[in-house]
């Protein structure tokens, strides 16, 4: 387990990249319908900015508490350009986000007060 978060903690930069870019092809892909998975619509929101704040909040850069907060301000643009191509934007759906960025941070926290024995927030 320590060495997979080893690895998180190397390549934080290019799984944040990795998620993001995930999350807005997901985000603003114009549909006809939402495909049917299982879940939640706030469920989804709430999973994905988690993922996204993990890597960051686990490795920890410098500034590393700014990368969540433009990572809030990234969700809320995208609420913003949703109308303008065939999707909904959602206030909701950024509450979702941010209760996942924040959960994300907690979930990282805890990692790495465990499993890689470092001193928490």
């Amino acid at each position: 387990m320590k060495s997979l978060l080893n690895v998180v903690q190397l390549h934080w930069l290019l799984l944040t990249a990795l998620i993001v870019t995930a999350i807005t092809i997901l985000s603003l892909y114009p549909l006809d319908n939402l495909p049917s998975v299982p879940g939640t619509d706030k469920t989804h929101h709430f999973i994905a900015y988690g993922a996204l704040a993990f890597p960051v909040a686990l490795a920890r850069p410098e500034k590393w508490l700014l990368f969540i907060l433009g990572f809030l301000v990234y969700s809320g643009v995208i609420e913003l350009v949703q109308p303008y191509v065939n999707r909904y934007g959602e206030w909701l759906d950024l509450g979702a986000n941010g209760l996942g960025l924040f959960v994300g941070i907690l979930i990282a926290s805890f990692v790495r007060s465990i499993f890689l024995k470092e001193k928490s927030l």
